[in-house]
């Protein structure tokens, strides 16, 4: 058995280019020793471990977004971007405050952006189901210092699906 040091960052461009090229030449490097077989894979504890039952599950559906309610949805899929608070951030992209934000007054604009994506904001049409399109977008007309559902009404998810290509 021989015992190499590598990176985190090596870790990632050895299972790129093939980790016995590349390991010789890690040995020096700082981070996580790895003993590896002279004739086998090469793989490190810390990546490797049989999950349970829900783990598997939760893996296995992670392309699945299952919150219910606007703001589960909200705090889910938005405020990574839009902050939790709903203003805004620029860095990587900008993402624009949705805190009383005029443009969300009518429904069918925060729809058809949520469902089709625009800029830096990824279409979430094949990941949430109609119904909670409508939830995260009268969430987000309903909070933030936004008090549209009054006067202009809630979204249905009849609206999302006609809003859907």
């Amino acid at each position: 058995m021989k015992s190499f040091v590598i990176s985190l960052c090596t870790g990632a461009a050895l299972a790129l280019t093939g980790f016995a090229a590349v390991a010789q030449d890690t040995a020096a490097a700082d981070g996580q020793a790895v003993e590896t077989a002279d004739d086998g894979p090469q793989t490190s504890d810390f990546r490797t471990f049989a999950p349970t039952q829900l783990e598997w599950e939760r893996f296995r559906a992670a392309g699945e977004i299952t919150h219910e309610g606007g703001e589960a949805v909200y705090n889910a899929v938005c405020a990574g971007c839009h902050m939790p608070e709903g203003g805004g951030a620029v860095g990587a992209g900008a993402y624009p405050a949705l805190a009383e934000n005029d443009l969300l007054a009518d429904p069918s604009y925060p729809i058809y952006l949520v469902v089709a994506g625009q800029k830096a904001m990824p279409p979430f049409g094949n990941l949430l189901d109609d119904q909670q399109i409508a939830d995260v977008v009268n969430y987000i007309r309903s909070h933030f210092g936004n008090a549209f559902i009054e006067e202009y009404g809630e979204a249905t998810a009849a609206q999302v699906k006609e809003t859907r290509p």
